[in-house]
């Protein structure tokens, strides 16, 4: 509960973050988003969320805009990078093991099934899906792409991501409709990143129906 309280609170939590901290704030921030998606153990980090208050904050004056997204950019692009070296050097051991206390496989496994279908732009696409966000870089370095395909998708993915979420909160945060009902906003925008996931998940379980019959007739 407290987690979530976080998520649905997460402007109150960063507020206090800026008084306490000050300048050292986009450290904090930039740690955070590069864990995210750098890190293969950290998918549970708020990202979407965090980029769109972020913006909001700036939009109040609370932090540099400029700061604050140039610095987020490069966090996601090198966290991005990372990911991939990791993956690319852990190989498919990953896969063949049953879930450790860091790993789980069923969302590496989700992840690769994305992969195979919507290929390297994956990179981009998964930038807008919580989790696989996380695992789609890591995949794509088990999967040994190119690297120099990977950061190009990489760094394209990570520009509308940010720039996307972070200026949509800086212009559309200072609107009185959305500062009186800013939970329900974040509300919609985890229910908006998490609508791929759930159309894949309707389509996957309609394609097994489908089989299904198929074998019984």
């Amino acid at each position: 509960m407290e987690f979530l309280n976080f998520f649905l609170h997460i402007d109150e939590y960063l507020t206090l973050l800026v008084n306490h901290f000050g300048i050292w704030t986009y450290v904090i921030l930039f740690f955070i988003i590069f864990a995210e998606t750098g890190l293969v153990v950290m998918p549970f980090l708020p990202g979407d969320s965090l980029l769109f208050v972020v913006g909001t904050l700036a939009g109040a004056g609370i932090l540099n805009i400029w700061l604050v997204y140039v610095s987020l950019l490069v966090a996601a692009v090198l966290g991005d990078s990372v990911n991939y070296w990791i993956g690319y050097k852990l190989g498919t051991k990953v896969f063949e093991r049953k879930n450790a206390r860091f790993f789980n496989k069923a969302h590496l496994e989700k992840t690769r099934e994305f992969y195979e279908k919507h290929g390297g732009k994956t990179i981009i696409l998964a930038r807008f899906i919580p989790i696989i966000r996380t695992f789609a870089p890591f995949v794509a370095g088990v999967g040994k792409m190119h690297y120099e395909t990977f950061i190009m998708y990489n760094i394209a993915g990570g520009f509308i991501w940010v720039t996307s979420l972070t200026f949509a909160g800086y212009f559309l945060g200072g609107l009185s409709i959305v500062q009186q009902n800013f939970e329900t906003a974040i509300y919609l925008l985890v229910a908006v990143s998490l609508l791929p996931v759930m159309v894949e998940y309707i389509k996957h379980k309609l394609t097994e129906e489908e089989k299904s019959c198929r074998r019984y007739y």
